[in-house]
């Protein structure tokens, strides 16, 4: 109902995460379109919908069908940020290993993508506060990474000029 009531120019209008359960999941927060479909290696197009239940996502997209843990979403800039008790609910899911693999793609995905420096240190400093999920040597990759689009890996628009 309140998505009817929403107007088409909403950016929530057009979302495609439905919350189907009363009681949200607290790493929910970090569910998003674009975070799908960089897991999943498809388009945004192709999602059809996600549904955020109590425990679990739901991912029905073209020719994917699956569930995937909230522990599978990496933290995003622009949310509250992760607390202990998050770090204990990806520590569960990972029976006490390190971040899995596609959190260093994700990652390596925002520095390399983002619209501006402060955007890149935004990310940077996410990365900072999460980097004991990580190993040394992966921890060492992405400040690798970060370092180069920092130094010129990329020119970043500054006042209108480029």
């Amino acid at each position: 109902m309140i998505a009817a009531s929403l107007s088409k120019s909403s950016p929530l209008a057009c979302s495609k995460i439905l919350h189907k359960s009363p009681v949200l999941h607290p790493l929910a927060r970090f569910v998003t379109e674009e975070t799908v479909a960089l897991l999943f290696n498809i388009s945004l197009d192709e999602i059809y919908r996600i549904d955020c239940y109590r425990h679990v996502v739901y991912v029905h997209a073209k020719g994917i069908s699956r569930f995937v843990s909230y522990a599978d979403f990496p933290p995003l800039v622009g949310v509250t940020l992760p607390d202990t008790k998050d770090f204990w609910r990806w520590r569960k899911r990972w029976k006490g290993k390190i971040a899995p693999e596609f959190w260093v793609k994700f990652y390596i995905y925002q520095f390399k993508n983002a619209s501006s420096i402060e955007d890149l240190q935004e990310w940077g400093r996410l990365v900072g506060k999460i980097k004991s999920e990580f190993s040394q040597e992966i921890l060492q990759d992405l400040r690798d990474v970060y370092a180069r689009e920092k130094s010129g890996g990329k020119t970043f628009e500054i006042c209108g000029i480029s």
